[in-house]
């Protein structure tokens, strides 16, 4: 017997399921997002094998991964029509929401459960892929132990299918790409938003407004775009900035695309626009308009402080909202808010000299380009690259401004008192652009002339062994009590701050967020009711040997 779509009439008790043997297989099908022609051979033959078909769909709708596998059904499936009591959180249960849903999952795997102990194939259907923000997750748990065998067959995701319609890259090299449900607490959007490279927003509809201002706040909104009913009627890729919050469909996905196409326009040295046709065909990239006065355009090189807003300051706040086009390191580019008409060009990490040769280049065309750094640009950051490039490329008539920012080393001072209070040192222990032998030397006539002195990009993913080389170096002209800040993700909701000796430091604790600050022969440590205080004396004694080595040296 071959039940409607739309029926809901009850299967055998569950009394039935407990007194037979489990004989029966569940398999899970993704049957993509919802085009017929995006199921895999693999999920149409176990359609074509199954005994009985289950889907969801909301109270009085029908279900999308049913009409994606219908061509795929044999005429004698008995069908399963699993409608959700409830799709939002209201609901006259006496349990809730969770309450209903918890009702409705016993009483499906009650029907679903009573035909494998029949034994017969029963096969469950999820839009998308089957382990992706799906339905069918709850009931593989419950059906698992009611099965002789349980299989998931993967479907193609909405996510990856959303990027392809688009035509837009979702992750590139070393981007990093992170899955969100707009179903998140605004303020925990932000904070995962600001804290990759792209992104996919699942479960929209109602939600999306909070998703718009999420993105505003992460400086995502430019390149964001929404793509609606994936492989069903009315499919369609809109700019996030051309949708209507009010008209906005269930089943659509937010894409924040590969910040590394960027980088590769960068390569180029032109810059691009990336603009998502509406009736999705294609994508099209077109060169930045030229303004009419070229002898307009400059770069301001901006520092937007260590990381907390409050540490930029007025001026560079001015400059960002003149400027016509961001340019820089994409974690960066997102800490300046979204302003229209606002060109944003993020990029990779690692490709100082294309960001700096895109920048003139836009500049020489009569574009106002902010290029910007955290903490301050001339410190380990992106004035000296915009100034060399200009000088190697022939572009000194382009005009450069640099304005300055608070350096990350202020910053972690100022968290502890004054460790930098007297003569002091900057180092980068980065052998990226220079070799290590060059870092160790410079190293070694820090710690020797007894200064203080703060390690920025003390170590990555990659480069784990320098923090524990400086480590080594430092005690052979410095005291084991020496005192050491190591301070993480200073002005974020992150920070971490703690103060130790040089042989107590622990090089694994330090990561790319991290930077230490080395003490002096100098340097005190005295405890107070708000933690310790730190201050390096400007001050000598007449009797001062530091910086003597105090272990053998190379």
């Amino acid at each position: 017997m071959t039940k409607s779509p739309e029926s809901s009439a009850p299967s055998p008790a569950p009394a039935v399921v407990a007194a037979q043997q489990p004989a029966g297989r569940v398999i899970g099908v993704g049957v993509g997002p919802g085009d017929p022609e995006l199921l895999t051979v693999a999920a149409t033959k176990a359609l074509a094998a199954a005994d009985v078909v289950a889907y969801h769909a909301k109270p009085g709708g029908r279900s999308s991964a049913r009409a994606a596998a219908a061509p795929y059904l044999p005429e004698t499936v008995i069908e399963e029509f699993l409608e959700y009591p409830v799709t939002t959180g209201s609901t006259a249960h006496p349990g809730g929401y969770a309450g209903a849903l918890a009702d409705f999952y016993a009483e499906a795997t009650a029907r679903l459960g009573a035909h494998l102990a029949a034994g017969r194939t029963v096969v469950i259907l999820a839009l998308g892929d089957p382990m992706l923000y799906s339905s069918y997750q709850h009931l593989h748990r419950a059906l698992c132990d009611l099965a002789t065998e349980a299989r998931i067959i993967p479907g193609i995701s909405a996510m990856t299918a959303a990027a392809d319609v688009a035509q837009l890259p979702l992750a590139e090299d070393d981007d990093v790409l992170t899955i969100l449900a707009g179903t998140m607490e605004e303020s925990a959007l932000v904070q995962a938003l600001s804290a990759t490279d792209s992104a996919v927003i699942m479960k929209l509809g109602r939600t999306f407004p909070r998703v718009l201002r999420a993105l505003a706040a992460a400086g995502m909104t430019e390149r964001a775009v929404l793509v609606e009913r994936i492989g069903m009627d009315g499919e369609n890729a809109t700019p996030i900035t051309q949708v209507d919050p009010e008209q906005v469909p269930y089943f659509s996905v937010v894409v924040v695309p590969s910040p590394t196409a960027a980088t590769r326009a960068a390569e180029g040295y032109r810059a691009i626009d990336t603009h998502v046709s509406t009736d999705t065909t294609h994508t099209t990239h077109t060169a930045g308009a030229v303004v009419d006065d070229p002898a307009g355009g400059e770069v301001v090189v901006l520092g937007l402080g260590p990381g907390a807003a409050r540490w930029t300051t007025p001026e560079v706040t001015a400059e960002l909202a003149q400027a016509t086009d961001i340019i820089g390191y994409t974690t960066y580019v997102n800490r300046v808010p979204l302003r229209p008409g606002q060109r944003r060009h993020p990029s990779d990490n690692k490709v100082e000299a294309q960001r700096a040769l895109m920048a003139l280049d836009l500049a020489a065309r009569g574009r106002r380009v902010a290029v910007v750094s955290s903490g301050d640009p001339g410190v380990f950051a992106m004035a000296a690259a915009v100034l060399e490039e200009a000088d190697r490329n022939g572009m000194a008539d382009i005009p450069v401004r640099v304005v300055p920012g608070m350096t990350a080393a202020q910053a972690v001072a100022s968290r502890v008192g004054a460790p930098l209070g007297h003569d002091f040192g900057m180092i980068s222990l980065s052998n990226r652009l220079k070799p290590w032998e060059v870092v160790e030397r410079r190293i070694r006539a820090l710690a020797g002339a007894d200064m203080a002195f703060a390690c920025y990009n003390p170590a990555s993913k990659e480069r784990r062994d320098q923090v524990a080389w400086l480590k080594d170096i430092v005690l052979e002209y410095q005291s084991p009590d020496t005192p050491v800040i190591v301070a993480r993700a200073v002005g974020s909701e992150q920070e971490n701050v703690t103060v130790c000796t040089l042989g107590a430091f622990d090089p694994t604790v330090v990561d790319m967020r991290t930077m230490v600050i080395i003490g002096a022969s100098t340097t005190t440590v005295f405890d107070t009711p708000q933690g310790p205080r730190v201050y390096t004396s400007r001050t000598y004694g007449p009797n001062h040997t530091a910086g003597t080595p105090v272990g053998p040296v190379d």
